[in-house]
C-alpha cells in the first residue's frame, strides 16, 4: 500500500475509488466497507484509496477548545491504522493533517478540492452517518447530488452489526474501557494489539528479575490501560506468552527516561535465549492482548512492586493453562 500525507502529490494514480473516515481500529464494520471499495475499484480498473486524518478531527477540536476530556480514546496507533489497511489490500492511503485549514473548508470546498482536484475520485464509498466539512454541514445527500452534477458515483453502506449490535469505534472503546478483551476481539475480527520498535527504558525491568520490551504508544489516551496476559509476536517462530502493562506506570518517577508517556511494557514468560539481553531492541513486535488481569496499581516500593509483577505472572501463565485447557476440550470433543 503506498501512502501519502496530503492530498497534492505528483504520485497520486490520476484517478481512484475512495472512501473517507477515521479509521480508529479499523474494526469488522470498518473492514466489510473496504472489502466493498476494494471490489468496486476491480470492477472500476482503479485504485483504492482510504481517505483518513491525523490527528483525530476530534483531538484538534478539543485542543483547539482547551478541553482534553473531549478528545476521544485512542484505539491503535497511526502506524497500526495503516497496517490494518495495508492488510484490507487497500492500493493507497492519503493521511490528511486535520488542521485549521482543513476543518474550515465548505463541504463544496472539500469535494472540488480534496476529492476531484487532488485525487480525482471516481468512486465514493461513505457510512451511513457521514458528515463532512466545515461544522459537519455536509452529508451524503449533498456528496450525491454533487457526484451526479461532477461525473463521480457514490454509495452509502449501512451499519454492520455483530449479534444485533452496530459495530463502530465507540464500542470497541467502550469494550476495552471495561476490559472485555473478547468483546472487543469480536468487534475486531482480531485480538486488540499493539506494534512497534522496541525502544530503551529505564531497565528497571531487569533490575527487579522482569526483563521488559517497552512500545511507546503515541497517544496520550489510549483507550485500553492495565496489567494483561499477552502474546508476543516478532521475536520467535511462534508467539510468545507474557504479561504487559499499558499506561502511565503510577508507581515509576514521571521523569523517568520516558517523561511520563504512555508506554506498553511486556515481559516475556519465557525469554528467547537466542536474543541474549540486548536482542529485541529495534525490532518490531506485535503485542495482542488477551486477557485483562486489572487496573494498573501504585506500588508503594520496589520490594510491593516486584511482588506486584510476579503475581501478575502467575495468574498470567493461570490464563494461558487454562485457555489451553479449554483449547484441548474443543479438539477432543
Amino acid at each position: 500500500m503506498k501512502i501519502f500525507r496530503g492530498y497534492q502529490h505528483s504520485q497520486l494514480a490520476p484517478a481512484c475509488a475512495l472512501t473517507i473516515g477515521n479509521f480508529d481500529g479499523v474494526h469488522r464494520g470498518h473492514q466489510a466497507m473496504l472489502a466493498l471499495l476494494k471490489s468496486e475499484a476491480q470492477h472500476l480498473g482503479i485504485p483504492s484509496c482510504a481517505v483518513t486524518f491525523e490527528p483525530h478531527p476530534r483531538d484538534y477540536f478539543a485542543a483547539l477548545a482547551r478541553k482534553p476530556e473531549l478528545a476521544p480514546a485512542r484505539i491503535a496507533t497511526l502506524r497500526d491504522k495503516l497496517s490494518e489497511l495495508d492488510r484490507c489490500g487497500i492500493d493507497q492511503c492519503v493521511v490528511l493533517p486535520f488542521n485549521a485549514s482543513l476543518a474550515s473548508k465548505s463541504p463544496d470546498a472539500f469535494i472540488n478540492e480534496v476529492l476531484l482536484g487532488g485525487l480525482g475520485a471516481r468512486y465514493v464509498l461513505v457510512g451511513d452517518d457521514f458528515r463532512f466539512g466545515a461544522r459537519r454541514t455536509g452529508d451524503y445527500a449533498q456528496l450525491d447530488v454533487s457526484g451526479k452534477r461532477l461525473g463521480f458515483e457514490v454509495a452509502r453502506m449501512n451499519s454492520y452489526e455483530v449479534g444485533n449490535t452496530r459495530v463502530s469505534s465507540s464500542a470497541v472503546r467502550a469494550a476495552l474501557a471495561q476490559g472485555d478483551m473478547a468483546r472487543a476481539a469480536s468487534l475486531l475480527g482480531r485480538p486488540y494489539s499493539i506494534s512497534g520498535h522496541v525502544v530503551h527504558g529505564r531497565k528497571l525491568g531487569r533490575e527487579l528479575g522482569f526483563r521488559t520490551l517497552n512500545l511507546r504508544f503515541a497517544h496520550w489516551k489510549p483507550a485500553a490501560s492495565g496489567i494483561f496476559a499477552v502474546q508476543v509476536h516478532g521475536l520467535a517462530s511462534c508467539p510468545l506468552a507474557g504479561v504487559a502493562s499499558l499506561g502511565v506506570r503510577p508507581s515509576i518517577d514521571p521523569d523517568d527516561i520516558n517523561g511520563g508517556r504512555v508506554l506498553l511494557e511486556t515481559h516475556c514468560l519465557d525469554w528467547p535465549a537466542g536474543l541474549g539481553t540486548e536482542g529485541a531492541y529495534g525490532k518490531i513486535i506485535r503485542v495482542d492482548m488477551l486477557h485483562k488481569l486489572h487496573d494498573e496499581l501504585k506500588y508503594d516500593g520496589l520490594d510491593s512492586l516486584t511482588t506486584g509483577i510476579a503475581r501478575d505472572c502467575d495468574d498470567a501463565r493461570s490464563f494461558f493453562a487454562s485457555m489451553h485447557l479449554e483449547t484441548t476440550r474443543e479438539t477432543t470433543r
